[in-house]
């Protein structure tokens, strides 16, 4: 038995000296005749024989019958059969069962087990990469069924694995393609499947799909292998299953989409209102020609009743339609659905506050903000055991109730609670906070309007020398500009052609703000001056009024009111434009063109993958609840029902994918100068600008692993030129999904190996680190609503102003009844935590699903990870660095360490980690 067992072993195939050390199933008996010893499942009696390598690539397991001998010589050569011999291999399938079950589940899961025992199971096929030369034809295995489903039903495992035996011949070939068929009633999440017992390695098919029914699609699915292929590399065997995968994808552009469809298509944004419910509730089409604006993807729901043009609404908690495969996964949507009732309920009791107490809507001093850190909505009201009789929650949110209506303590007030206030963190968020891509340095003083001067009034900003040459450190404001030490935050031509209609608004007050820096000898920034604009009413009007640092304690809170204003259009700009538009929005017609052009079986496809993940279905729920009418941004943004206006502007005047990686931006704002003798080819104007710091190095590796990734699949640039798919999915992304601005001169050409590398760059960099760093700094440093109010309700008095009196008698209870009410404050304080947490199935930069299988190229896997390793090397020097005293905006007491970069994050908010795709 022991030598049997030996026999069967590893043991024995590497002492044979028919095996290989190399190449453990292949042998060479001499140079004119060739055999490959093949092995199937352990058994008393082997069943062994000898096969002349006919083909190139996987040779499969021929068996007869042989008696187990004592020696090891009872392997002999058997005469060659020119007739091809019937062999078996085994595939391994593997299922991911949900967590957690609904009863109708239950009920189908069930009914699938029985009628798998009757024939109504899961049918597979594997399809070759070579053509049967007597059919003209792909050559194809029998069918072959999942085994042992009935019997596995109730198996709790995340992960189950199934077998099914499929029957081959020995001219078959490499397996490039399988087809499945579910017979079942319900659908199933496959995620890989492994062809065993061929002479090469396993063969990997990953999937990571939802395969449905039949009777909802009568389709076979197709799954090809993990080697890729360049379209005119394609195997002739699977050339027409790749075209044909492509084209079920694209759909043909008609009728409703159904949950269960894996159709990628392009439409306008014109469902974002529902004029059905009154004109109040109408929005304005974005995209075309009147308001430019990228695609999203296509539902095809009916129009509204009452304007054709505009596309049904699906309210929540319905569900809106994106491909099948792009709907979030169970753990992220676990997370997404407890913090949307977090959000429920963060609302709904502060409505009900409002409600019993109408006249004290405000918070009536700071510690108000305080308790709900501490003590929890309800608790400070007082109405717990009496609410939650009336609210009927579940039990389970019952019991978690204190826990889920108690804010968690955002980041800001870790280190100093008072850091809010000072000057100092105001200017070193601009670098270092959650938006720290608008600030520009000043080249020309005053600052210039590029607006309508007949419209606007004058383009010359109301900041004049005498404001602030007393704070340069003795020099004149031309010396500070020539020595590159002023910076700017300007917001004016933003806002200015929407401020009238944003404070015709209830309860919404705001200016066009600019705000000029001064870089100081320790490397931060001081802020000299705040322009407050409103649009001129007349030629004598006082349109613009400019606030400077305090000197006295009138002075002091008219300069907080200030700070919160320019904050608010912050807190617009960010999530409207530099966060939505630019990352958001403006990815989604790449992914809709990559599924639509690129098969799963091309490289490019194969690198992008991971950086398109959840990214359609983020976008829709966005479009459910945030930027729809009557959604969070309107109800809890300064812009309110005008925001996405603002947005489609910056889109239209503002936005060019040629200047959306990070050196160009940060050159466009010349916040760094081209310098070859410089880490990364720049020269930063702040030397410590913790997001260009850090991004620079993201950016660096990001860079370098896609040129090594690009050069392997294209050597010869002809080849970009020559891959029509690539060109395809380029062609589409531009002149389809940014149709509205696809004449524009900037637009990158992809003629090269370099255009492709630059262009992958660029959107590698935008769906992870630059999303990283707009992202998950919401809750952190936006819960405090004080530090950033995303809204305020009214403007600064002067003198001659009624209000005046009233804030100079209570200047605090002034300032606190310019934030938000509690309503908007709860709610948006819900809503940024929701969007800042990190689910437990968060995939970060470096890492992907089925890290050593993804690819069937052994080269491009060992470049993955030493991609993955710098990947770590950069994240130890990010906290080097926030350790380091020196660098006063990121280290220092009261400082918040700057971790948006930091590419690894534990589940939740944590103000720090790097997906690989804008996945929240």
């Amino acid at each position: 038995m022991a030598l049997a067992n030996e026999f069967l072993g590893s043991s024995f195939l590497h002492k044979s000296p028919l095996v290989s050390q190399s190449k453990l199933f292949q042998t060479t008996l001499s140079s004119a005749n060739q055999f490959m010893p093949i092995w199937g499942f352990p058994d008393k009696k082997r069943k062994v024989v000898l096969v002349r390598k006919a083909v190139n690539g996987p040779v499969a397991a021929i068996s007869e019958d042989l008696d187990l001998g004592l020696g090891l010589d009872f392997v002999k050569p058997v005469p060659l059969v020119e007739k091809p011999v019937e062999f078996k291999v085994r595939a391994v399938v593997t299922i991911r069962n949900k967590n957690k079950e609904d009863f109708k589940e239950t009920i189908f899961k069930h009914l699938d087990a029985f009628t798998d025992r009757i024939g109504q199971n899961v049918v597979l096929q594997l399809i070759s990469t070579e053509i049967d030369p007597r059919r003209n034809a792909p050559k194809k295995s029998k069918e072959a069924v999942l085994k042992d489903w009935s019997k596995k039903t109730n198996v709790k495992a995340e992960r189950v694995n199934y077998i099914a035996e499929f029957v081959l011949t020995s001219d078959f070939g490499e397996p490039g393609a399988i087809t499945i068929l579910n017979k079942h009633q319900q659908e199933f999440f496959l995620e890989t499947i492994t062809i065993e017992q061929f002479a090469s390695d396993p063969i990997h098919f990953p999937c990571n799909s939802w395969v449905q029914s039949r009777k909802d699609h009568p389709a076979k699915r197709i799954f090809f292998s993990n080697k890729p292929y360049l379209p005119g590399e394609t195997p002739a065997g699977i050339k027409a299953l790749r075209e044909k995968e492509l084209k079920d994808i694209r759909g043909d552009g008609k009728g409703v989409r159904k949950l269960s469809d894996r159709v990628y298509d392009f439409d306008v944004y014109n469902d974002l209102g529902n004029p059905d419910k009154g004109i109040e509730f109408a929005r304005p089409c974005l995209g075309g020609e009147k308001i430019p604006y990228p695609r999203r993807c296509r539902t095809g729901r009916a129009p509204c009743k009452t304007d054709i043009t505009a596309e049904s609404r699906v309210e929540k908690p319905l569900p809106m339609y994106v491909p099948r495969d792009e709907q979030f996964e169970e753990p992220k949507q676990t997370t997404f659905s407890l913090g949307r009732l977090r959000a429920v309920l963060h609302t709904l009791v502060p409505s009900l506050k409002a409600s019993i107490l109408s006249n004290k809507q405000d918070f009536h001093g700071f510690s108000d903000i305080d308790s709900l850190y501490s003590e929890g909505v309800l608790l400070k009201l007082g109405l717990q055991d009496e609410l939650m009789k009336k609210l009927s929650l579940p039990s389970v949110v019952s019991e978690s109730s204190p826990g889920l209506l108690k804010y968690n303590t955002p980041l800001i007030l870790s280190k100093d609670k008072f850091a809010w206030l000072r000057d100092d963190e105001f200017a070193r968020e601009a670098i270092a906070g959650v938006n720290p891509v608008s600030i520009e340095r000043l080249k020309v003083f005053p600052p210039v309007s590029n607006l309508d001067p007949e419209v606007y009034g004058p383009l010359e900003s109301a900041i004049k020398e005498e404001h602030i040459v007393g704070q340069l450190n003795g020099m004149t404001v031309q010396q500070a500009l020539d020595e590159k030490k002023l910076f700017i935050v300007d917001y004016h031509d933003v806002y200015l052609p929407f401020v009238d209609r944003i404070n015709a608004l209830d309860g919404r007050k705001t200016y066009a703000t600019r705000t000029i820096f001064f870089l100081t000898p320790l490397g931060t920034l001081k802020p000299l001056a705040i322009e407050l604009s409103l649009p001129p009413t007349g030629p004598s009007s006082r349109s613009k009024r400019v606030v400077t640092p305090p000197v006295d304690a009138t002075s002091n809170w008219k300069w907080q009111l200030a700070k919160a204003h320019v904050c608010s259009n912050d807190a617009g700009v960010h999530q409207l434009v530099n966060h939505w538009l630019r990352t958001h929005a403006g990815l989604e017609p790449f992914i809709l063109a990559a599924h639509r052009q690129l098969s799963s079986m091309h490289p490019i496809f194969k690198l992008l993958d991971p950086h398109m993940r959840y990214t359609l279905e983020i976008n829709a729920l966005a479009r459910q609840s945030l930027i729809s009418g009557e959604g969070v941004i309107e109800s809890c943004f300064t812009a309110g029902r005008y925001g996405m206006e603002i947005s489609a502007a910056a889109y239209k005047n503002l936005w060019r994918f040629d200047k959306e990686s990070l050196p160009a931006d940060l050159i466009r704002r010349g916040m760094a100068e081209p310098d070859p003798t410089m880490p990364h080819g720049l020269k930063l104007m702040i030397e410590d600008y913790p997001y260009a710091t850090d991004g620079l190095l993201i950016w660096a590796a990001i860079e370098k692993w896609v040129k090594t990734y690009v050069a392997h699949y294209y050597p010869n640039p002809s080849m970009v030129r020559e891959d029509k798919e690539l060109q395809d999915w380029y062609w589409e992304s531009i002149n389809v999904g940014h149709g509205d601005l696809r004449h524009e001169s900037w637009w990158p050409q992809l003629n090269n190996s370099d255009d492709l590398a630059s262009i992958l760059t660029t959107l590698i960099w935008l769906s992870s680190a630059q999303h990283a760093a707009l992202n998950f700094g919401q809750y952190p440093y936006g819960g405090y609503v004080p530090n950033r109010p995303p809204l305020m309700r009214r403007l600064i008095p002067d003198e001659n102003d009624p209000e005046y009196a009233i804030f100079l008698n209570d200047p605090q209870k002034y300032f606190l009844s310019a934030l938000p009410s509690v309503l908007q404050a709860t709610k948006f304080m819900a809503v940024v935590d929701t969007l800042s947490t990190h689910s437990p199935d968060e995939e970060y930069l470096g890492e992907r699903q089925q890290t050593s299988i993804w690819t069937s190229d052994a080269e491009i896997v060992e470049a993955f990870y030493e991609f993955s390793a710098e990947i770590r090397q950069i994240e130890k020097e990010i906290d080097r660095r926030n350790a380091d005293e020196r660098l006063k905006n990121r280290c220092g007491a009261g400082v918040l360490p700057y971790e948006l970069l930091a590419p690894s994050s534990e589940p939740g908010v944590t103000c720090r980690g790097v997906p690989n795709s804008v996945s929240i």
